[in-house]
């Protein structure tokens, strides 16, 4: 499975782009299923409400699916997790 993970916005605007193919890493499969996660929530509901000043917003796309797109503050814990690995980056 190849992920990418784009983050736009926050506080400088400067975009931060990570990818990762789950077959070369060694924690692939719980990668996979954490991905699996974000697609699936996406299907349902999102959350409405105004948005807050400088928020992140993330563009999630997992092999050929349609993008997937979330925004701070509010992510849920599966999507929390996988910034945090795909990009590297710990709240």
């Amino acid at each position: 499975m190849h992920i990418r993970l784009i983050r736009s916005g926050g506080l400088l605007g400067v975009p931060r782009r990570a990818e990762a193919d789950t077959a070369a890493r060694p924690d692939g499969a719980a990668l996979e299923k954490l991905a699996y996660e974000v697609l699936t929530a996406a299907d349902g509901p999102s959350p409405s409400g105004p948005g807050v000043p400088d928020a992140c917003h993330y563009t999630l796309t997992v092999d050929d699916q349609p993008p997937v797109e979330f925004t701070d503050p509010g992510l849920t814990d599966a999507q929390l997790r996988l910034v945090e690995r795909v990009l590297g980056e710990g709240f």
